[in-house]
């Protein structure tokens, strides 16, 4: 079987329609048919693609289906969009030219999957690494992001984009991608106040009414309900098909790869609320005493929550739409708005809002994905652009598009001819001028300086006086009358006076595509594009830190007279920079086509297609391609391919590939009219030729394939003989081997078994005298023992006779020894019972003496005697028990002897008070001035960070020693120490942090009593010295770090840098230090100390975020600091258990 290696290949219909035969618009048209039905959605013309939205999933886009196109010729496999963009990349890095893909095509037709698709492919086979793959994340995820501002449902495409696209993707020499940089043109801002039946606004809008959470939806003052708001159309907010709630955490994440700060998608988020309730505001009409009504907000509770939004006061914005001001050279003229004025601006704002934001968005993503490195770069431009567009009611957006593509279409035309033209000078072939339709005529009557379209619509919309768009037509008419291609009702050429398809507000211009009827209705407004200054100036004034930007000629310093340059001439400058920018890069063509109206698989309508056909100019690439050879192939890929339809050239030719190409044309006779040698190339005229020797080529291919078919049957038999001979020999020795194996083990078998029994017999006899000698031996052993034991027991016998007696005689001097004590004991007790009886009577008869001797006093006073010595009593154990029980002399020791009678209550606390006070004095008495200033500090590190920072505890047992490197003293830093003239408060090393990779470098940082320096530890040079005044404010962490950021002074000579990042093991100790040191150099309250996991850092002309987030660092090796974009370093924490 064959490898497939051409398109020319098993292929269905004609992948080339270069090679169409007959070329007719018909036969063009059945041949997309025809592949579109067999699911070959990809055409070539020469090296254009066509591409064919199929409107479901096809199994052509898998890893493998790049892997198969990868550095493969273009021709070699059938059409793809993967061959033209390796085609274009596989040129870029080998051959060091820069690349450009125009991708062109109506809404629907799958334009902006064919950029992903070229962008998907590029990233997939360049190379890998770390930074080279943050790089193609970053730039495959600004599609997300533009796609939810930029792109909207219509009615002929559920994810329409509203707005061109040009993005050069940037090289390096190797082919890796460095980053990009996009252009956006037309932005379709009027969709933001009003789309038509059927469609809806921007997906932003409703991403984040689904998507967002309750807590975020409040902030932005927010409700979920599409019906709330004017902006939205109902008819279409919901899309089969699109989850917006999932898209915009999609969404959400693409701006965090891109690089987005969370502060910034948080504005941008709160910019998209403003827009729609600024659709929310309504003004009614109230009439002045001069006769002119004026327009007044109705409900202000829009109005106001909007201005909360962007830091508005409610007053100026209000006044804004009521009023509008004229400023001429030294007047100003304030005049009233009325109610339709202030809905046109109410829309207006509205629009440029959006607008500006999305510009904005797309400068911002620029400076993510912008190259680091300012080498030179390889450039691949790809260009996502709208299409001829020829509608029903069709507009000023339809005019400058039509305009784009028109350019678009000359510079195709041009590139295509002069590729031809190079192509057959470099292969030294003869060129024939072709002729074919130069739409220059048509481009110059649209941006002519002195009288084009464009040109006059400027003048007019300066023109002092009443200026309509009726008087811009007549103005076109007077100017345009004559130019065959400007058709119009009221044109003074006399040809169109009975025209009657021409309405009286409209003008017809012959676009190389075909005729466009362009109504004039809203031309001049829409080129316009006017913003009164009064709402410009308004936003200026916004706190917001996004709107200042967004609206810089709101400044009232900066105030701009002139007139701001209309939507047509920054359109026509747009598309000369973009086509100067083309021309210098090699053009790649994919023209997208949409096969039916209802976005359906299966669906192919011919007069659809046909009429895209036409505005695309398809059929005049296929022609101006055929106008020389229709065919070209280098010499080699074409005698391989041909070879077997010559005798002299099958099966290998040895000599050159020319040569062995000339002998092959000449054996098939083909006219020499029908084809040219070239350098490298063969080129054959007519498409006819090309498929006779395809026709011969397929049938030598059988007669071949009957002959390889006859040989390898042969082949088959022959091998399948001589297997059976051979295994029939294997079999034998086999066998013969297996049986004298077995008769062998029988032998061997018979054998062993005579030995045994043999051996046996000899076993057993000698086992037989081993036991009966063991047994005499055994006799005599039991004889013997059997005597001693008598001897034995009689001996023992006659010892215990004795030990008997013995016994006998201790125990009866026991027992008399016994009874003499017992009597001995009787008669001590009854001498000390007499004793006691008599001390008993003695001491009764003394108590009776005393009773009758003090009886008359204890009846006077007995009762207050006894109460004075119970309390005297009660007194002097209470006290011995305090002196006994007493706590320690430490301050903190809380303990104190509980209380033992109620009434001793306040004597107790007063005591515990008087003992505390007398300890803490005698504590204090202790202290020296420098141990007092220690405690100071440890106080005021308590103050500071107590509860805040996880790393304050750590630090509580450990003293505050300063001077941790003795500068003094030490003399490795004796040149550091001499440098500084003033006394050292606190000497460490702490690690400067680097911003391009977070790594740390080793630094001295020395405190004294007006500055703190930062010296290189390995040679002492002082690298940096801040006056404390320069010193603003410090940033830490709550985590359990030691990095912290010291913020200098804007303008300082310190500044001129940036910030430091620093960290260090103690951090807690420098930063008390130099909050005190610091409070007094510059005569403040206190310096400001900034506790925060997120924190912005001044990097020379750059703000970075500094985000600290909880992790396991890798390699173990705890606090890891890293660089996640050019404005983001995000140091890992290991998390406390």
């Amino acid at each position: 079987m064959e490898v497939k290696t051409s398109l020319l290949d098993n292929m269905i219909g004609v992948g080339d329609m270069v090679l169409l035969e007959p070329l007719t618009e018909d036969s063009f048209i059945e041949n997309l048919r025809n592949r579109f039905d067999h699911n070959e959605i990809y055409t070539y013309i020469g090296s254009v693609v066509i591409s064919v939205n199929p409107y479901k999933s096809l199994p052509i886009f898998t890893p493998e289906k790049v892997e198969e196109y990868r550095n493969r010729n273009f021709y070699e496999l059938s059409p793809h969009i993967y061959a033209l963009a390796d085609e274009a990349y596989r040129s870029l890095r080998d051959q060091d030219k820069d690349q450009c893909i125009l991708i062109t095509g109506e809404s629907g037709a799958g334009k902006t999957e064919a950029s992903k698709l070229v962008m998907s492919y590029v990233a997939a086979v360049c190379g890998k690494g770390q930074e080279v793959n943050k790089v193609k994340e970053q730039l495959l995820q600004s599609n997300p992001v533009l796609e939810a501002f930029g792109n909207a449902k219509t009615v002929r495409n559920d994810n329409s984009s509203r707005f061109g696209k040009y993005m050069d993707i940037e090289f390096d020499f190797k082919g890796d991608p460095l980053g990009g940089v996009i252009s956006n043109y037309l932005l379709e801002k009027s969709r933001v106040v009003k789309q038509p039946r059927g469609e809806r606004n921007f997906h932003v809008f409703y991403q984040l009414l689904s998507g967002a959470s309750d807590d975020t939806l409040k902030k932005l003052k927010l409700d979920r309900d599409f019906s709330k708001y004017n902006y939205l159309s109902l008819d279409s907010a919901h899309v089969n098909g699109l989850d917006d709630a999932a898209n915009f955490r999609t969404v959400r994440n693409a701006m965090q790869i891109v690089g987005f700060m969370e502060d910034e998608v948080q504005s941008v988020l709160e910019l998209v609320a403003a827009v729609l309730k600024l659709g929310n505001i309504q003004f009614k009409p109230e009439s002045r005493c001069n006769g002119y009504d004026e327009s007044r907000v109705k409900d202000k509770n829009d109005l106001k929550e909007m201005c909360e939004l962007l830091g508005i006061e409610q007053s100026v914005l209000e006044r804004a739409f009521s009023y509008r001001t004229v400023e001429a050279k030294m007047e100003k003229v304030s005049t009233t708005l009325n109610v339709s004025q202030a809905y046109y601006a109410r829309d207006a704002l509205a629009k440029n809002l959006y607008s500006r934001l999305f510009s904005w968005l797309v400068t911002r993503i620029n400076e993510s994905i912008k190259a680091q490195t300012k080498a030179r770069h390889k450039v691949m431009g790809v260009l996502d652009i709208y299409g001829f567009e020829i509608f029903e009611d069709n507009s000023f957006e339809q005019f400058i598009i039509n305009y784009c593509n028109e350019k678009l279409q000359q510079i195709f035309i041009e590139l295509t001819l002069r590729e031809e033209q190079e192509e057959y000078i470099r292969e030294d072939i003869e060129w024939t001028n072709i002729e074919y339709f130069n739409n220059a005529v048509i481009c110059d009557l649209i941006e002519n300086n002195q009288n084009g379209i464009l040109a006059m619509l400027d003048e007019e919309c300066l023109r002092p006086g009443t200026v309509t768009d009726i008087t811009f037509l007549d103005k076109l008419n007077t100017v345009c009358a004559e130019h065959q291609h400007f058709e119009s009702r009221l044109s003074k050429n006399s040809k169109f006076l009975t025209d009657h398809s021409l309405p009286h507000s409209c003008f017809r211009i012959q676009h190389y595509a075909g005729k466009v009827l362009y109504h004039v209705e809203g031309f001049m407004d829409k080129n316009n594009d006017l913003l009164y200054r009064d709402l410009s100036q308004a936003m200026y004034k916004a706190n917001h830190s996004l709107i200042k930007q967004l609206f810089p000629e709101g400044n009232p310093a900066k105030v701009n007279l002139k007139r701001p340059l209309t939507a047509g001439f920054q359109f026509k400058a747009s598309v000369g920079t973009l086509m100067r920018n083309l021309q210098t890069k090699n053009p790649n063509y994919i023209r997208c086509v949409k096969p039916n109206d209802k976005k359906a698989a299966h669906i192919f309508t011919e007069s659809l297609v046909r009429h895209q056909v036409a505005y695309l100019g398809l059929m005049e690439n296929v022609r101006v391609r055929r106008a020389g050879y229709a065919f070209r192939q280098s010499y080699e890929p074409c005698l391989e391919r041909y070879k077997m339809l010559c005798k002299q050239t099958w099966p290998h030719w040895r000599g050159p590939a020319r040569e062995g190409v000339e002998v092959l044309m000449a054996d098939l006779q083909v006219s020499t009219e029908e084809f040219a040698y070239g350098r490298s190339k063969i080129f054959i005229r007519n498409p006819r030729t090309l498929f006779s020797l395809e026709e011969q080529r397929r049938g030598c291919l059988e007669d071949l394939a009957t002959l390889i078919q006859k040989i390898y049957r042969g082949w088959k038999c022959r091998t399948h003989f001589l297997l059976l001979k051979h295994s029939q020999v294997v079999v034998a020795a086999w066998y013969r081997r297996y049986a004298q194996q077995k008769k062998y083990k029988q032998i061997k078998s018979a054998t062993i078994m005579v030995q045994s029994y043999s051996r046996g017999w000899k076993a057993r006899k000698i086992l037989r005298e081993l036991k009966y000698q063991k047994r005499c031996k055994e006799a005599a052993t039991t004889i013997a023992a059997y005597w001693h034991g008598t001897q034995a027991r009689r001996e023992l016998r006659q010892l215990k006779e004795e030990a008997r007696n013995k016994h006998a005689v201790s125990v009866i001097w026991a027992g008399w020894q016994g009874t003499k004590a017992r009597r001995e004991l009787k008669r001590l007790k009854k001498e000390a019972r007499r004793k006691h009886a008599v001390a008993v009577i003695w001491a009764y008869w003394q108590g009776l003496k005393v009773r009758r001797e003090y009886r008359k006093f204890f009846r006077a006073n007995a009762g207050r005697k006894i109460y004075a010595f119970v309390i005297q009593r009660i007194m002097q154990k209470y006290f011995l028990g305090l002196k006994r029980d007493m706590p320690s002399m430490s301050p903190v020791d809380r303990t104190w002897p509980t209380r033992p009678y109620l009434f001793l209550d306040t004597a107790h606390t007063e005591l515990r008070s008087v003992f505390h006070h007398w300890r803490c004095k005698k504590y204090r008495s202790r202290f020296t001035e420098e141990k007092k200033a220690v405690f100071e500090e440890k106080l005021q590190a308590s103050e500071i960070f107590k509860d805040k920072k996880s790393l304050y505890p750590s630090s509580v047992g450990q003293p505050f020693r300063g001077d941790y490197l003795e500068i003094g003293n030490n003399p490795k830093y004796q040149k550091l120490s001499s440098a500084v003239d003033e006394k050292v408060l606190l000497a460490d090393v702490v690690n400067k942090i680097n911003r391009a990779n977070g790594k740390g470098a080793a630094r001295i940082f020395l405190l004294t009593k007006n500055n703190f320096v930062l010296a290189d530890q390995k040679t002492g040079q002082v690298k940096a010295s801040v006056p404390l005044p320069d010193l603003t404010s410090i940033s830490v962490s709550t985590q359990n770090d030691g990095f912290f950021a010291l913020k200098l002074k804007e303008g300082s000579a310190a500044a001129t840098k940036g910030d430091f990042l620093l960290s260090s093991e103690h951090l807690i100790e420098i930063i008390t230090k130099l909050r005190r040191t610091g409070t007094t150099a510059v005569d403040q309250e206190h310096l400001d100390i900034n506790i925060s996991d997120e924190f912005l850092v001044q990097f020379k002309q750059d703000k970075v975020c500094v985000k600290f987030v909880q992790g396991t660092p890798k390699n173990g090796n705890g606090v890891s600091c890293k660089r996640k974009n050019n404005r983001l370093l995000e140091v890992s924490v290991p998390s406390t258990a």
